[in-house]
């Protein structure tokens, strides 16, 4: 029934989050027209979790969350503090756009 999923992420520099994208992260894509480039993205998942409103986060997972900062630090990405989340190791990814994309080593078994 359900074959895949769309990622949408509102930026306030769509054109330089796209280049990010593309050439920081080194995702493949099609460009669906005009410029609209949509990204190939790794398997993912999806976990609800009990809240008291509604809202979604994004999080790319990664095997060695160091090495993927250190990665993306030396591209010069500015990437936050890791922390212990307890269900992995996490961190926060700063898009040209200045929004902030989380990117996490899990801990628990992948779906």
């Amino acid at each position: 029934m359900i074959n895949g999923a769309h990622v949408i992420i509102y930026s306030q520099d769509a054109e330089a989050d796209r280049t990010f994208f593309r050439d920081v992260l080194g995702l493949s894509n099609i460009d669906a027209g005009e410029g609209w480039l949509i990204f190939k993205l790794p398997p993912a998942e999806v976990a609800v979790h009990p809240a008291d409103g509604s809202s979604h986060e994004l999080f790319l997972m990664c095997d060695d969350v160091q090495a993927t900062v250190d990665e993306l630090s030396a591209k010069g990405v500015e990437c936050a503090a890791v922390t212990d989340a307890g269900w992995g190791l996490k961190t926060g990814i700063r898009l040209p756009g200045g929004s902030e994309l989380g990117l996490y080593e899990p801990r628990h078994t992948r779906a």
